[in-house]
Formats: C-alpha cells, sequence, structure tokens
C-alpha cells in the first residue's frame, strides 16, 4: 500500500514527507470527513456526531505534527469518519441514489480543485511531468499523481478515492444490507481477512484502493446499520462483547506484529486497524443508537459549541489544507528565530509552539478557501458558517 506522511518537514525547499508517510488504516494517513449537512439548515444537528467529527480532525492534524504511533489506538479518527459518514449516506439514499451520488461530489470535488490548482501548480513550477494519470486530479477515483517534492501535501488524497468509492457503491451496498443486516455486517471484515491471509492485493492504485475499503468497509456498514435501527436492537450483552474482542484482537496483532511492520501504529497494519476501527466504532455508535447518548449540553458552552459548528462546515477544507499550513509553518517559525525577543521568550523548537503556529494557518486558509464549500452546496459563501 502506498503511505501518506508522518510528521511535518522541516525542510524550507520541500514540501515532503520523512519516509514512509502514515497511513489511518491501510497504511494510510487521515482524511477529511465527508461533507457533512449544511450546518443550521433544517434540522437540528446531532452534536454527539459533529463533536466525534471535530475530535477526528484535530487528531488528524496533532498526529501529523507529533506522528504518536499510539494515537490511533486512542481514537482512530478514519474509522469513526467513514462510520459517520455511513450514516449519513444512508440517510440520503432515502432520496433517488443518482441524485445522492451527484450531491456528493458536487460538494466535495470544487474544494479539491480550488486545493489542487495550488498544488499542482507548484509542483508543475517545481519541474514536475505529469502523465494521463493527470485525470486523477480532476476526479480521484484513483491515487493523483504528485511529484516527490509536493509527497506530504497530496499523500493524504487517499481518502477522497476511498470515500467517493464508498459513495458510489453505497446504493448497492445499502439494498445488499437490507436483505440480512447482521450477516452482512459481520462479512463486512471478510475482505480484510482475506487480504491479509489468503490474497495480497497488488501494489498499485488498484490494489491500494481495495485494501482500503477492506479496512473501512465495516465501519461504512455500521453506519448503515445505526441509521436503520439495527443497531439499537442488537443485546448490549453481544455487542459489547464482540466490541471488546474486535479491540482486543487488533491490539493484540499489532503488537505481535511490530517486528514485521517496524512499528505498532495502526495507520501501518491494515488488518489491525480494521479490527480496532470495528470494535471502537461499534462501541461509539452503539451509545448513540442504545442510549441515546447526546452532547446537547454542548450549547452552554457557545464557543465550543461554535467552534464545533466550524469544524463541521468546514471540514473538508481543514483536511485538505492542514498539511500545507504545518509545511509552511515551518519556515515561518525558522524566521522568528532571527528576531532576538522571540528566540527568547517563544518555544520556537517544540512541537508544540509549531502546532499551535500550525492551527493559525489553517484558520487563515480556512477564512481564504472556506466558502468554496459553501459554494459547492449552492448556500451563499460565507466567511464563516
Amino acid at each position: 500500500m502506498g503511505a501518506h506522511s508522518r510528521g511535518v518537514v522541516r525542510d524550507e525547499g520541500a514540501v515532503r514527507g520523512e519516509g514512509p508517510v502514515c497511513r489511518e488504516g491501510p497504511v494510510r494517513g487521515e482524511g477529511p470527513v465527508g461533507p457533512a449537512p449544511a450546518v443550521g439548515a433544517g434540522p437540528a444537528r446531532d452534536r454527539y456526531f459533529d463533536t466525534l467529527r471535530a475530535l477526528a480532525l484535530v487528531r488528524v492534524v496533532a498526529y501529523h505534527v507529533f506522528g504518536w504511533p499510539w494515537a490511533g489506538l486512542v481514537f482512530p479518527s478514519m474509522g469513526v469518519m467513514f462510520g459517520l459518514a455511513g450514516s449519513l449516506m444512508a440517510r440520503s439514499l432515502q432520496r433517488p441514489a443518482a441524485a445522492v451520488v451527484r450531491s456528493r461530489l458536487r460538494r466535495l470535488l470544487p474544494p479539491f480543485w480550488c486545493w489542487g490548482l495550488f498544488v499542482v501548480g507548484a509542483m508543475l513550477v517545481r519541474g514536475w511531468l505529469p502523465g494521463w494519470q493527470i485525470v486523477y486530479w480532476i476526479v480521484p477515483l484513483g491515487d493523483p499523481p504528485g511529484s516527490s517534492w509536493g509527497e506530504q501535501a497530496w499523500d493524504i488524497l487517499w481518502y477522497l478515492r476511498t470515500y467517493l468509492w464508498f459513495v458510489l457503491l453505497s446504493p448497492l451496498l445499502l439494498r445488499v444490507f437490507r436483505l440480512a443486516p447482521v450477516p452482512v455486517l459481520l462479512l463486512a471484515l471478510a475482505p480484510v481477512v482475506v487480504f491479509r491471509f489468503l490474497w495480497q492485493p497488488p501494489e498499485n492504485r488498484f490494489g491500494a484502493g481495495l485494501l482500503d475499503l477492506a479496512t473501512y468497509l465495516f465501519c461504512w456498514v455500521l453506519g448503515f446499520a445505526h441509521r436503520d435501527g439495527v443497531l439499537a436492537r442488537l443485546k448490549p450483552v453481544a455487542v459489547v462483547v464482540l466490541s471488546l474482542a474486535a479491540l482486543a484482537c487488533g491490539a493484540w496483532y499489532a503488537c505481535a506484529h511490530r517486528g514485521e511492520y517496524g512499528t505498532y501504529d495502526l495507520d501501518d497494519i491494515p488488518f489491525a486497524q480494521a479490527l480496532w476501527s470495528a470494535g471502537f466504532v461499534t462501541l461509539l455508535m452503539y451509545a448513540k443508537a442504545r442510549l441515546g447518548t447526546d452532547f446537547g449540553w454542548l450549547a452552554r458552552f457557545r464557543r465550543l459549541d461554535r467552534l464545533v459548528t466550524v469544524f463541521n462546515a468546514r471540514a473538508v477544507t481543514i483536511y485538505l489544507w492542514h498539511e500545507l499550513a504545518l509545511v509552511l509553518a515551518v519556515p515561518l517559525i525558522d524566521r522568528f528565530w532571527e528576531v532576538p525577543a522571540f528566540e527568547a521568550y517563544l518555544p520556537l523548537d517544540s512541537q508544540w509552539f509549531l502546532l499551535g503556529v500550525g492551527w493559525v494557518l489553517i484558520a487563515v486558509f480556512v477564512l481564504l478557501f472556506g466558502w468554496v464549500e459553501d459554494a459547492a452546496a449552492r448556500k451563499r459563501p460565507r466567511l464563516l458558517p
């Protein structure tokens, strides 16, 4: 499988990752979330899911600064995001499937194109000569190509590719799921088991796509189970026991094969990622479905509630631009060293300071380009929702 960037480059002359890039799941890094429904429109937002989505984005950015191998065990961001996206997709498919797919493409592609103009343009200026695969920069149904100089920026696009394929497959997947919900949900783990023990996908775009889909298929279908009420009808003992078993197996596999993969980071171990995400996301969604877990109390903290709203309305923008923000933070901090007061009183060599500067630059990108998400959703463009 391909990989995506771990940590932040400390080189003003290049935008590239350090060694194998990490990936959440099939050796992939964090990705964005799927387009969220319009904030402030229609029925009241589910603040529990909104908060999970915001936490996933925060964890993504922090992981790409610190490269903590244990981060996926604490909060498997991509498993959570695919689960939430699957639930939203099942709700949307109450409408005609073709209209839903067009809507998803319309909401996701314009922010991607806006971001891609800068990334592709920079790589072309640096001498990159693309082949026919540049068509994947129009619709990323395969991994878009790029130069090694820009790898840290473009390698995160594995999520868009996986998300789009799930969107295209969802009308069929949902129909099959509704024929036998529980058996189909359990069988959703079968592909990743096959790919690990029986047949290894080829190391190309096709193989990478298959492995990513297999790794997160259970989480996506789990979203169907939540939306259709199947999850709420399951017995607590069965759900908890099976979820804990999946968590235990995933953690054991990651630790037992640490020598083989060189790490216990779930991002580099697809099979362990699939099991851990399955157990973790099942417990999160079951808490919502069975116990009615709600974060309505969030409204009492207006600033925090506002922040969650912004994160959800600008999720694609934050994801796409966060790596560029972290890369640009490095030469910016290097300039700070030239100011004696900054050198004396600011922790310029701290990764936490880098994280802070990165978030400031992310906020700048949200203000500059977040309105594209509004335009893609056919809403009035605004600096902030």
